[in-house]
């Protein structure tokens, strides 16, 4: 009886020995590894073989049934599924409406800058194919210089109306590229400075005042500054520098300026104040002084910033109208000095779209300077893109 006592014993320490089952055995602790060492309760005395039996047979049962309760547990366990998929609930009407207006409206400007190009484009086309406007004016007459009656040598001329009527374009684009860059070279180092005085020098109720006003020359009308050019700053200028001419390209060049500097003063205060502020506490912490520290460390940063300001001021200043229109003194010559008066080609759709024959050679020359501009100030615009976008890699800022 004990020998067959035992045997089960010994079976049922088997069948539990990796669940960690309690086990009895005669012989006391199990051995083995500590972490696998299970707890052991010893035998009862064996007074008698029949207490010893009992003992045995009480003990294997209780083993067997955890057994039993374990594996039917293992068994009864459900097999692991993929979570559930998450599924939102379905957004208000109102919500899908406003996302599908906000696509359209962006969709919108998109297609109405395409549809202004194609427009302009289909106005100048016949200047290209009609063989009543090639009559008047074709592109060779436009670019260059031609021998016309009445002068010793060739010449660009834009005298639309006459009986002869030129259609040269360079008095035209001379005079555009005079008035940009007296703009741009006013605009810039103030629409600059001013930036880094507000953003880096300047105390919280100083920048309170100063950015206000000078963005508030954005919101002042074109013709109002073109107006205050024409009636205060012409004369100005005439009896400090002692002009010629009272309205030139000098003046038109001054004025334009004020249109330019809130754009370029927006965006690189902007750029400047979005510099992280480790990067001045590292040039602090090195020694610089406050001078070096925007020269060679915030400038660099803000570069990027400070360009698409410079870009966009550009293409404003190339499509000014009313201003230059006023204060340039409207003379379509070709001549270097900023002095003499000017003419742009803003201006000059402006001035003349209004008295041409619909279809005419007139007409379409016309629309093809405004095509001419529309793709100079993409072009500038594109170009102004892809710097920025260089000059972010170089920085190490593009993502």
């Amino acid at each position: 009886m004990s020998v067959t006592w035992l045997s089960q014993l010994r079976h049922a320490f088997v069948n539990d020995e990796c669940f960690h089952a309690r086990v009895t055995t005669p012989e006391g602790v199990t051995p083995g590894r500590e972490s696998d060492r299970v707890r052991v309760i010893s035998a009862p005395k064996q007074d008698t073989p029949k207490e010893g039996l009992r003992a045995g047979e009480t003990q294997v049962t209780s083993t067997a049934e955890r057994h039993k309760r374990r594996s039917r547990s293992r068994t009864s366990t459900p097999p692991t599924t993929r979570p559930p998929r998450l599924m939102l609930a379905k957004a208000p009407f109102w919500h899908r409406a406003a996302e599908w207006l906000l696509h359209a409206l962006a969709i919108t400007a998109v297609i109405a800058i395409v549809l202004i190009l194609v427009f302009i484009a289909k106005e100048a086309a016949p200047i290209f194919y009609s063989k009543e406007v090639r009559g008047e004016v074709t592109l060779a007459k436009m670019w260059w210089p031609q021998l016309w009656p009445g002068y010793d040598e060739s010449a660009s001329i834009w005298q639309p109306v006459s009986d002869i009527p030129k259609f040269g374009l360079w008095p035209l684009i001379l005079g555009t590229i005079k008035v940009t860059v007296v703009a741009m070279a006013v605009s810039v180092p103030l629409g600059v400075g001013a930036a880094v005085y507000v953003s880096q020098y300047a105390g919280a109720r100083t920048r309170e005042i100063v950015k206000p006003v000078v963005e508030l020359l954005a919101g002042i009308p074109s013709v109002v500054l073109g107006f205050f050019a024409l009636m205060v700053m012409a004369t100005w200028f005439q009896n400090t520098f002692h002009l010629e001419s009272r309205l030139n390209a000098l003046v038109s060049g001054v004025a334009l300026s004020f249109a330019v500097i809130p754009v370029i003063f927006t965006l690189s205060e902007e750029a400047l104040r979005a510099v992280p502020r480790s990067y001045v506490e590292a040039s602090t912490a090195l020694g610089a002084a406050r001078w070096q520290t925007i020269a060679r460390v915030i400038l660099p940063a803000a570069s990027p910033g400070i360009a698409a300001g410079v870009a966009l001021g550009l293409g404003r200043a190339v499509g000014e109208t009313m201003i230059v229109l006023m204060a340039s003194g409207n003379a379509a010559i070709v001549s270097a000095s900023l002095s003499d008066s000017a003419r742009t080609i803003a201006a000059t759709i402006a001035a003349e779209l209004a008295e041409v024959v619909f279809g005419g050679a007139h007409y379409t020359v016309l629309f093809f300077l405004g095509t001419l501009l529309f793709l100079v100030t993409f072009g500038i615009n594109t170009v102004g893109d892809w710097a920025i976008r260089r000059m972010k890699r170089r920085l190490g800022s593009a993502t």
